[in-house]
């Protein structure tokens, strides 16, 4: 790896990253010019990195208050952004800031962590400047992550209210795994503007995704989506919709037919959202049923398939969904669903393969995992170990019997091999984890 400064150095070891790709060291290269910067890049290609190690260069640690701002359109990816902040083990603080939560309970926050860095979403932003809870004299620097979502009509007027906020601003990253036809002026990019552009005018999607038709003889397709996630085993798929309210007819109809699904849209409540979103990710289930809510920010890693359920709206969706899938240099399959009335999109250039569902598919595929829900977290000091080692003595689980451990606040999710979740649930009711008693149930 060419030489970088200690700081990025450092990053990469927390992280135990050996090597930059082409796109991250030319962003870092080009950040260093001193101008504004626009890269455009595909999803799962790294970007978050691309912008978070050139922010760490520009944070001191003898300025109070808020340095940099990253504007992300999700929760999701706020959350998601923090972590990667968070992992690279510097000495600054970062928090995210978004809607679905009490703005009062970010304001502590923010007044007892002192961050240099946030990342929100554009509401709870201009919310938390207008109340004067951010102090925006020292904020200089401003990413937007994926500007083109971002600058969209439905928050155009929250981010330039955002932007106006920001006086102090001298510079400025945006970027996007889809170009955007106008930056609007309030964004405030200079005319000299680096713009780096890593998208194949070619390659509308990577080549390690393989693209399929599946035809469905009735014109709801519940049926054939059933057959083709039986067909497909226990690999990991995202089934996208275009509406809310059809990720709970979907996913209804999966679980009727012995699917195991978690389901995930925008009307959900957080908590139910992170409770879908930890069982596909530790393997509770195989099938993620989501509005395009999950097209953007969610860092799932391994997933197998993407499914068109609805067609995408228009391209920009189409690639943002398959991004999903062949993240990084891994493979990865995308099936469009179509019935008798419809037909491939012409903005999907390449030919897909004929998919041909058998006439007897196999039975659906329990997962091999579990998650059981406790309710208690980090704030009442309790640690993955402390998990761990009460599910061993008190559970009477192997290490071998549990998975993925996540501790949040409040509540931890852990996976445990779905055969023993019965006997440990019983085993476990009524006793104690670090002195506390609490709550122990599977997360459904």
């Amino acid at each position: 790896m060419k030489k970088y400064p200690e700081y990025i150095l450092n990053a990469l070891a927390a992280m135990k990253i050996e090597q930059l790709n082409p796109m991250q060291e030319a962003a870092i290269d080009a950040w260093t010019e001193g101008r504004d910067l626009v890269l455009l890049s595909p999803t799962g290609s790294g970007k978050t990195l691309a912008y978070l190690l050139p922010v760490l260069g520009r944070l001191q640690a003898d300025v109070e208050g808020v340095q940099a701002v990253v504007l992300v359109p999700s929760r999701e990816l706020a959350l998601q952004t923090e972590q990667v902040f968070k992992s690279m083990n510097t000495p600054f603080k970062a928090i995210s800031c978004y809607g679905g939560r009490p703005a009062m309970d970010e304001h502590r926050t923010l007044k007892g962590v002192r961050p240099a860095l946030v990342i929100a979403t554009p509401g709870r932003m201009n919310d938390h400047l207008g109340k004067g809870n951010i102090d925006a004299s020292t904020v200089r620097t401003l990413v937007i992550d994926e500007f083109d979502k971002s600058l969209e009509l439905g928050f155009h007027d929250e981010m330039e209210s955002v932007i106006s906020r920001l006086p102090a601003l001298r510079r400025r990253f945006l970027l996007s795994a889809t170009d955007a036809e106008d930056i609007p002026r309030f964004a405030g990019l200079e005319q000299e503007a680096i713009r780096l552009d890593f998208l194949s005018e070619e390659e509308q999607i990577p080549s390690r995704i393989r693209l399929h038709v599946v035809h469905s003889p009735e014109k709801d397709k519940l049926k054939a989506l059933g057959d083709l996630l039986c067909t497909l085993g226990d690999k990991s798929s995202l089934v996208f919709v275009n509406y809310r309210e059809a990720v709970e007819r979907v996913g209804k109809y999966l679980q009727s037919v012995g699917i195991s699904c978690g389901m995930f849209h925008g009307g959900m409540e957080q908590p139910d959202r992170e409770r879908a979103l930890y069982r596909f990710c530790n393997g509770s289930c195989h099938v993620f049923v989501c509005t395009d809510l999950a097209a953007r920010g969610l860092d799932i890693p391994d997933i197998d398939n993407v499914i068109h359920y609805h067609l995408p709206a228009n391209e920009d969706g189409y690639i943002h969904r398959n991004g999903r899938t062949a993240r990084w240099e891994a493979e990865g399959d995308a099936f469009l669903l179509i019935h008798a009335e419809e037909s491939v999109p012409e903005y999907v250039r390449d030919t897909p393969e004929e998919f041909s569902l058998p006439t007897n598919p196999p039975k659906p595929k329990p997962a091999k995992w579990a998650t059981i829900y406790i309710g208690k977290g980090k704030k009442d000091k309790l640690s993955k170990g402390d998990i761990m080692g009460f599910l061993s003595k008190k559970g009477g689980l192997n290490r071998d019997d549990v998975g993925r451990i996540d501790v949040k606040d409040h509540y931890a999710f852990v996976a445990i091999v779905r055969k023993k979740l019965s006997q440990t649930l019983n085993l476990v009711r009524g006793e104690k984890i670090k002195g506390m008693k609490t709550l122990f149930e599977e997360a459904r």
